[in-house]
C-alpha cells in the first residue's frame, strides 16, 4: 500500500550536526542506524521541524545550529500527500532576540509554523518519552495535544491564543488596580479557546479509544483504557458548550483574588492531564513496569495512527526514535507488519543494524555517520 502522505527527500544545510544533507527515500519504512551522536535522531528532529510547534525535542532556535556554522540553519522538504507533490522549507536567520523562523509552502512564505499542519501530519516517540506515564502531567498533556493536533492542524494555534490571553491576565492581575473591562475581556477569549481546546481533546480521545478497542484483539502491544481529566472537560461532558464556556468564564471572574495571590491561574485546559490505564492488567500505566509502559505507548501511538488515518483519510508519518531496541524479534517483526499494514510511512532509528534485519522488502535501511547518510539496503 502507497501511503497518502510521505517525505520523499529531506535537504539540510548547517542542521545540527549536517553541514548540508540532501536524503532521498522511498514511500515506505526508513530505518536510520549507527552508533549514539551519529545524527540520527537530528534527522528525525529535523522532519518534526516540518509540522507546527518546536519540534521533538523542543530546542531552542539557536541551539539548532551547527557548531561551527554560520550561525543560521535551513530543513526543505518534498513530500507526497494523495499524489501530489508539496515543498516545505522552514529555517532560522539568527539574531540577538530573534524567536521567529521562515515557514515557506511551494516557494510562498507564510506567517507561521501553523500552516504546516495543513500539510505535513506526524506523530512520535521518543526515548525520553518511555517515563511519560510516570512524569509530570505537563509532559502527558503536551503527548495529548500533540495526538490531538494530528487531528486537528488548528488545535496548536487555539492552545497558543489560549496561553498568551492567560499570560496577559497573569500580568495584570499583579497590578494594584487591574483594568477591571480589560480582564474582563480576556477572560472571555480565555474561555472561548479553553472551551474549543477540551472539546477538540475530547473528540480526538473518543476517536483514539474507538481505534483501540477496534483492533485490540490482533495488536502484539497492550491495549490501553484512555480519557481526559480536567474541569472543563467534565463540563462538556455534562452541559453544552455554549454553557460549559458560561462556567469557566465566571470561575475565572471569581477566582481574580486567588489567581492574584498565587501568581497563575488555577484552573483551565492548562491543567488538564491524560490519563491512561494498561488494559489486560486493569492497572493505572504509571503502576506498570518500565517495558510494559513502552509496548502501551507504541499501541497507543498505532492506535492513533489508525485514527488519524479513519478521521482524515490521510496517514500520519511517525518518527520513532530507538523503537525497537527493547523488543524481542516477534514483537520487531509485528511492529514493522502493523507499520506496513497501516500504509503509512515511518522513519525509525536505532544503533543496530541487526535490529532491522526483518524489515526486507518493507522498507530501506541506512547508516548514518559522521553527518552522512549512506544507505546500505533497500527493496527490492
Amino acid at each position: 500500500m502507497i501511503p497518502s502522505l510521505s517525505l520523499n527527500r529531506l535537504t539540510l544545510t548547517d542542521f545540527r550536526n549536517y553541514a548540508g544533507l540532501r536524503l532521498d527515500v522511498g514511500t515506505g519504512l526508513v530505518a536510520l542506524t549507527g552508533a549514539n551522536g551519529a545524527g540520527k535522531t537530528n534527522l528525525l528532529e529535523a522532519i518534526s521541524l516540518l509540522a507546527p510547534g518546536r519540534g521533538l525535542r523542543g530546542a531552542g532556535f539557536e541551539d539548532l545550529a551547527r557548531l561551527g556554522g554560520v550561525g543560521t540553519w535551513a530543513i526543505a522538504a518534498e513530500i507526497s500527500k494523495d499524489c501530489e507533490a508539496v515543498s516545505l522549507g522552514t529555517g532560522w536567520s539568527g539574531g540577538e532576540g530573534s524567536q521567529t523562523r521562515l515557514v515557506v509552502i511551494d516557494g510562498h512564505v507564510v506567517r507561521s509554523s501553523g500552516a504546516l499542519g495543513q500539510h505535513m501530519r506526524l506523530l512520535w516517540l521518543t526515548p525520553a518519552m518511555d517515563r511519560l506515564f510516570a512524569g509530570p502531567a505537563s509532559d502527558r498533556r503536551r503527548f495529548l495535544d500533540r495526538l490531538v493536533q494530528a487531528f486537528d492542524p488548528e488545535h496548536g494555534s487555539r492552545v497558543a491564543v489560549f496561553e498568551k490571553v492567560m499570560r496577559e491576565r497573569n500580568l495584570l492581575l499583579e497590578e494594584s488596580r487591574a483594568d477591571r473591562a480589560w480582564l474582563t475581556s480576556l477572560e472571555a477569549h480565555m474561555a472561548e479557546a479553553a472551551t474549543a481546546i477540551a472539546a477538540a481533546r475530547l473528540q480526538a480521545v473518543a476517536a483514539l479509544q474507538r481505534h483501540i478497542d477496534e483492533g485490540r484483539q490482533h495488536s502484539a502491544f497492550p491495549w490501553g483504557i484512555v480519557a481526559v481529566e480536567g474541569e472543563i472537560e467534565a463540563l462538556l461532558t455534562t452541559i453544552p458548550a455554549v454553557r460549559a464556556e458560561d462556567e469557566y468564564r465566571k470561575l475565572l471572574h471569581d477566582s481574580r483574588r486567588l489567581d492574584s495571590a498565587a501568581g497563575r491561574t488555577l484552573s483551565g485546559p492548562h491543567r488538564s492531564d491524560f490519563s491512561v490505564l494498561h488494559g489486560p492488567k486493569d492497572m493505572a500505566a504509571a503502576l506498570c513496569s518500565t517495558g510494559e509502559q513502552k509496548a502501551l505507548l507504541i499501541g497507543l501511538i498505532l492506535a492513533q495512527a489508525r485514527a488519524v488515518k479513519a478521521e482524515s483519510l490521510c496517514s500520519p508519518v511517525l518518527l520513532l526514535d530507538e523503537i525497537a531496541a527493547h523488543l524481542d524479534r516477534d514483537r520487531r517483526t509485528a511492529l514493522f507488519g502493523a507499520l506496513r499494514a497501516l500504509g503509512c510511512q515511518a522513519w525509525m532509528t536505532g544503533t543496530d543494524a541487526e535490529t532491522f534485519g526483518g524489515l526486507g522488502e518493507l522498507g530501506a535501511v541506512f547508516h548514518v555517520e559522521a553527518g552522512t547518510v549512506l544507505e546500505v539496503a533497500g527493496r527490492e
